[in-house]
């Protein structure tokens, strides 16, 4: 776990214009063959404690899972971690309005598109519909944050809003909270219930 993140430090430094030596040095003792690249830490959260659900050892794969703090640094990451950089095989889950940027990223890293994975709207959107929003908001209840989600709802731009859309935009206020429930409700989901797109990434690698 250790080198992981080590990696994954070097590997955000390099793709921001610093030296690519202690990334390579780092993929060749941990046997890397394949990248994900994710948008942020929620996202990452989440792929962790499906992996773990599952009983996989994605280091122990040659799996390394890369958050890169948005999808707009898809490009960078995608030359640094692809076949141009590391010569990794890419792969990827992103929100569907961000596909364009990965497809272009990858596209120019000589990668495949169809190694990208994109949710309807977002992660939480896609986990939020799998469980059934009665289940988030008793998840919501067990983490103590039910004060804030009441008082959330009583806000006049949330009044009327859809209650999916209503978690979704919950989740995001508060910093930490995203990365906290992208672990809980992947958590939560029982059999049957892993969105489409997280089956489909899981199954590539």
């Amino acid at each position: 776990m250790a080198e992981t993140s080590a990696f994954r430090e070097a590997v955000g430094g390099w793709a921001n214009g610093g030296p690519g030596e202690r990334a390579r040095e780092l993929a060749g003792r941990l046997g890397l063959r394949t990248a994900v690249l994710l948008e942020g830490l929620s996202d990452l959260a989440a792929v962790e404690t499906l992996a773990a659900r599952q009983g996989r050892d994605l280091a122990a794969e040659g799996v390394c899972v890369v958050q890169m703090a948005g999808a707009m640094n898809v490009g960078r990451y995608a030359l640094t971690l692809g076949p141009p950089g590391l010569g990794l095989r890419l792969t990827g889950l992103c929100d569907i309005r961000e596909r364009p940027f990965y497809e272009r990223g990858f596209g120019r890293a000589g990668a495949p598109a169809d190694a990208v994975f994109a949710c309807s709207d977002d992660l939480e959107d896609e986990l939020i519909r799998a469980l059934g929003t009665a289940r988030v908001e008793e998840l919501v209840h067990a983490e103590g944050d039910d004060r804030a989600w009441q008082t959330f709802l009583r806000q006049p731009a949330q009044l009327g809003r859809p209650r999916p859309q209503q978690l979704r935009r919950f989740l995001g206020t508060k910093k930490g909270r995203k990365i906290r429930y992208g672990h809980l409700l992947v958590e939560a989901l029982g059999p049957g219930q892993v969105p489409a797109p997280l089956t489909h990434l899981f199954a590539s690698l």
